[in-house]
């Protein structure tokens, strides 16, 4: 066909599908029915995870000043709200571990009477309509706050800190986590877990790497949940820049290639576009972690009056989506279900 053919033919099409009028998309706009009809993302409370903070002890809620509404709490109370996540509808819980004592290979991390191993095991014993995630990593349990053991350069030695994760990971595997969630950002962590697990007949234990996390300014509330920051330097040396597009999608290949089940996007909100990219590159499912920071802005915000909480919320979590993210993690999961729940 040559170049005046094709012309021609693209002029009849464009003829062909003219409109008499001029377009008038908010004809699908004027009512609720019909935004609901029309809605091209759609939230449910089954994409919903929420992360729970445990510590040690009974009948422990101590709420957390830079993340309103959240609290670290003992295992007791976390399979209590893993039974109200579950009675919303919603999809999962993360569990992060504070530690009684700390040292400086993180040993109660890979503890089975650990606080983490004892909510799975809490929450296991429920029966609960939930996916249990397991964080896996040290920092939380380290005497320095680094996600490995420290070497005598000062760094965190790669080598040594897979030997601790992937013991980690077995203890949680032990103590029921549908999925273990690699998030020290060590070269090889998925490999590692994942030849640990398949050696001690936990192949059935899915691994949700931790594919694209970046050394990001919005993680400051969590540290102070977790008692997780550094006691020198950053973590830079391992977490990514977050000026880097591409090396995310490099790290999230390689993750797959050693054999992750879920890649997830740390943090969500500033990580939109590789959410998006994931999702057209990779045939897993993608999940988006909207991170501490996220949820105290929108909190913080939300108190001042500035703006309105529940809707900023809302569209924050649908942007999540809409980029490509089948599962998001979030501190308002348990509000965003039962949002859900109401509006139906």
């Amino acid at each position: 066909m040559t170049t005046a053919q094709l012309s021609a033919e693209q002029a009849t099409d464009a003829a062909a599908v003219a409109l008499p009028g001029p377009v008038r998309l908010r004809r699908l706009r004027r009512t609720p029915a019909l935004r609901d009809l029309v809605r091209e993302t759609r939230l449910h409370p089954s994409m919903l995870v929420a992360p729970l903070f445990v510590c040690p002890g009974s009948g422990v809620r101590e709420p957390i000043s830079s993340m309103p509404g959240v609290a670290r709490v003992s295992a007791d109370i976390a399979a209590e709200d893993a039974e109200r996540l579950a009675g919303l509808g919603g999809g999962g819980v993360i569990l992060f571990g504070l530690p009684r004592t700390k040292d400086a290979l993180g040993t109660e991390a890979s503890a089975d009477d650990g606080s983490i191993q004892d909510a799975l095991r809490r929450i296991r014993a429920a029966a609960l309509p939930l996916v249990t995630i397991a964080d896996t990593c040290l920092c939380e349990y380290t005497d320095h706050g680094h996600c490995g053991p420290i070497g005598a350069d000062g760094t965190v030695e790669n080598d040594a800190a897979l030997e601790r994760l992937a013991a980690t990971a077995l203890s949680q595997a032990r103590a029921g986590a549908d999925i273990v969630a690699p998030s020290a950002m060590m070269d090889g962590q998925v490999a590692a877990l994942r030849g640990a697990l398949d050696a001690a007949g936990f192949s059935g234990t899915a691994i949700m790497a931790y594919a694209a996390k970046h050394a990001s300014a919005f993680y400051g509330p969590f540290r102070e949940a977790a008692g997780s920051a550094p006691a020198f330097g950053d973590r830079r040396g391992y977490q990514m820049d977050p000026a880097n597009g591409r090396e995310a999608l490099r790290e999230m290949a390689l993750d797959a290639a050693e054999g992750a089940d879920i890649l997830l996007v740390k943090p969500a909100l500033p990580g939109l576009d590789l959410i998006a990219a994931a999702r057209a590159r990779f045939d897993l499912p993608i999940a988006a972690y909207q991170v501490s920071g996220e949820y105290a802005m929108l909190r913080a915000a939300g108190e001042r009056g500035w703006i309105d909480p529940r809707a900023a919320t809302m569209e924050a979590v649908g942007a999540i989506v809409r980029a490509g993210a089948g599962i998001v993690i979030t501190y308002a999961a348990a509000e965003i279900a039962g949002w859900l729940q109401e509006a139906r």
